[in-house]
């Protein structure tokens, strides 16, 4: 099949930053491109060859899109898996795959088959509304702390709560959840997997996550991971295992916890480009963004290497600003060298939305960490 300056059409849903991102990637290679998105307004909205505006959860309006492509991904995981499923059904290539998103979109399912497939995670219980949840903490089924997740529509911390007390249930929502127990952990990794229709398979170096003590959001991704070696190995390992047992078709990011005792866990995984592959759009030889493109159309996957040590830096609202978006001092951190601010597109700031995220490539890790931490305590996300 022709890809490059032809009439394939790749549709994506979603029309956010990793949409965006995406983009970037199929204008280089002059792929055609259709993007789905409800925000009028939508990052993505401007770099796709046609844009429909809809609701990616509707049935009719999802399989109306998909019948228009020849080849369907997302970048957000809340799609209408049912749509996907009847496009596969009609001979439409939709990568990852419905059965793929399936699992991932929902947290019991998504747990229940890592120990199914033998993947090491931490121990949950699954619930099916608040009342379950509560009574089985009350019964003394849980000890403080650990962790409640809503099975569906978390994102970005949302639909993450730390329990440490009674106190804690209070505002808890009356959803479908798992209560998963604390892992005392050294460190947050990450390994982004991109696999082919074909099965080519390629890993990226493993990272290293800081998240925010409040918003429970990456503020820094460090690549390579400050770890040993044979940590990195198992971290790899495993994410590798975690990918064959899925079968997906794209990228994968796998999310781990290095626990005290040296054990490797897994989080949860995403099914597309991840806020812990920023990174390698200045850092690696082949961007998170071109590899799931090339992983989709089954083309050779680029190197995974990086060039460079890299770190990637969110860029979130401030709290107590809400309204049109100013980036205070972005002309200071452009003076530095090696310093690369992406401005996702979005007008409106409010505390904690993700509004950029900045790169900072040296050669050595330890001045692009002293930057980073210049860059966070430089920009600000505020509103005019």
């Amino acid at each position: 099949m022709h890809y490059f300056s032809s009439n394939l059409i790749v549709g994506i849903l979603g029309g956010g930053q990793l949409g965006k991102m995406l983009l970037f990637e199929t204008q280089k290679f002059d792929i055609k491109t259709k993007v789905l998105d409800s925000n009028a307004q939508a990052p993505a909205r401007w770099s796709c060859n046609e844009f429909v505006q809809g609701d990616l959860m509707d049935f009719d309006t999802v399989v109306a899109f998909g019948e228009s492509t020849d080849v369907l991904t997302f970048e957000i995981e809340n799609v209408n898996v049912e749509a996907l499923e009847y496009l596969e059904q009609k001979g439409i290539q939709v990568y990852p795959s419905s059965a793929t998103l399936k699992i991932i979109q929902h947290k019991g399912r998504q747990k229940t088959f890592y120990k199914n497939n033998d993947i090491p995670t931490a121990d949950f219980v699954h619930y099916y509304n608040r009342s379950e949840a509560v009574q089985a903490i009350q019964n003394g089924q849980h000890s403080y702390p650990c962790v409640w997740k809503s099975c569906q529509f978390g994102y970005d911390g949302y639909g993450v709560k730390m329990l440490r007390n009674n106190d804690d249930l209070k505002d808890l929502s009356d959803v479908e959840c798992i209560i998963e127990k604390c892992i005392p952990f050294e460190k947050e990794l990450a390994v982004v997997v991109a696999r082919t229709p074909q099965n080519e398979v390629k890993a990226y170096p493993v990272v290293e996550m800081e998240f925010h003590p409040e918003a429970n959001q990456v503020e820094y991704v460090l690549c390579p991971a400050r770890i040993e070696d044979a940590i990195a190995q198992k971290a790899t390992e495993i994410a590798l295992k975690v990918s064959k047992a899925y079968q997906h078709v794209g990228l994968l990011a796998v999310e781990l916890f290095l626990t005290t005792s040296a054990e490797i866990l897994v989080n949860e995984v995403a099914p597309r480009p991840h806020n812990s592959g920023h990174y390698s759009i200045e850092a690696s030889y082949t961007s998170q963004f071109e590899q799931h493109i090339r992983s989709i159309l089954g083309l050779p996957l680029g190197m995974t290497e990086s060039k460079v040590a890299g770190i990637m830096v969110n860029l979130v609202g401030e709290e107590g600003y809400s309204g049109d978006v100013f980036y205070e001092n972005i002309e200071e951190i452009m003076k530095m060298e090696g310093v690369t601010p992406h401005i996702y597109g979005k007008k409106q700031t409010r505390p904690f939305r993700k509004m950029g995220h900045v790169t900072i490539v040296n050669s050595s890790m330890t001045r692009a960490r002293e930057l980073a931490e210049w860059v966070k305590k430089t920009i600000k996300v505020k509103s005019n």
